[in-house]
């Protein structure tokens, strides 16, 4: 592997861990499950404690968390008790939100909410999925009449919620999360123009719009305040293309150069890269594939502290 050379080649960041990481292990959100109009989730393995306990021994250093790891208990003696007990550790706290997402609605909330929420525990970051739709064939989607009326809206929510954004001095971020293209998101960004809000780039997620991971993050870097880092193996068979998650270092993303991308060109506001994975259950027992996720997960750490250099003592 190659030394990471070029402009701020030294940078540091904190080692972040997105909670859905362990989604097999119930964190995060449960992806992908809808029938007949029901949904389903996996059983949690675990209390948000228990994260928290297993990232203080990981190395993490924050905690990107969705409401499903809060229980969804959003009262106020609740998230009094996580910001202390997250404090007690010297952890740092994220939270991710989505406003409609299409099979784990425990994640959802309003801007509004989520503020108070995000406030009440203690977090530094909000980051946003839009859920944007957009129409078919997706190629020649990006900025569509039908996506640009969405954004808009979703635009002049995020400007009626300023005054608090401000008030409480947290950093925004909205994500390409499967729904958006990058210019899309730099188009929000520029038009809220505020020095609190930026972009959240999935290196991984462009894919599902079909644009390039290296020309998604150079679009974006420049507005990053959160990064989601992934990596994933892409491959074909007779059924067609597919793109697997993977422990990073072993998939077919270019992670040194997206890190030097990153040094180069994300404002100082990003602080810190979170980890995110999503290994495949296919093949495996549930309690099989719990252990692969930990094993992955751990994988990735060892990478990414000796390899890309990401956390504040690597």
């Amino acid at each position: 592997m190659d030394k990471i050379t070029g402009k701020n080649s030294n940078r540091k960041f904190k080692l972040g861990m997105h909670s859905y990481t362990l989604h097999l292990s119930g964190y995060g959100e449960s992806w992908g499950f809808q029938s007949e109009g029901k949904t389903y989730a996996f059983e949690k393995a675990g209390s948000l404690i228990d994260l928290m306990d297993l990232a203080k021994k990981e190395h993490i250093e924050v905690l990107h968390i969705t409401l499903v790891d809060l229980d969804n208990d959003t009262s106020p003696e609740h998230l009094a008790m996580v910001k202390k007990e997250a404090e007690k550790r010297g952890l740092d706290l994220e939270l991710n939100i989505s406003f409609d997402a299409p099979s784990d609605p425990r994640v959802n909330s309003t801007i509004e909410e989520s503020l108070e929420i995000a406030h009440a525990m203690g977090a530094k970051l909000v980051k946003y999925s839009t859920d944007i739709r957009h129409s078919r064939p997706f190629t020649h989607a990006c900025m569509s009449p039908e996506a640009m009326e969405q954004m808009s809206r979703v635009v002049m929510e995020f400007q009626k919620n300023i005054p608090t954004i401000e008030k409480y001095g947290l950093k925004i971020a909205i994500e390409n999360h499967c729904d958006l293209f990058a210019d899309e998101v730099v188009w929000m960004v520029k038009k809220l123009n505020h020095p609190q809000i930026g972009a959240c780039c999935d290196t991984i997620n462009s894919l599902i719009l079909g644009e390039g991971i290296a020309e998604c993050v150079k679009k974006m870097a420049p507005y990053c305040y959160c990064v989601h880092f992934c990596d994933n193996k892409i491959f074909a068979d007779p059924d067609g293309t597919h793109s697997l998650g993977c422990a990073i270092g072993d998939g077919d993303v270019d992670v040194v150069e997206i890190m030097k991308i990153l040094r180069a060109e994300a404002p100082e506001e990003l602080d810190t890269i979170d980890l995110e994975i999503e290994l495949p259950l296919s093949g495996y027992s549930l309690e099989e594939g719990r252990q692969k996720e930990l094993e992955g997960m751990r994988k990735s750490i060892k990478f990414m502290r000796e390899v890309l250099k990401i956390g504040s003592d690597a």
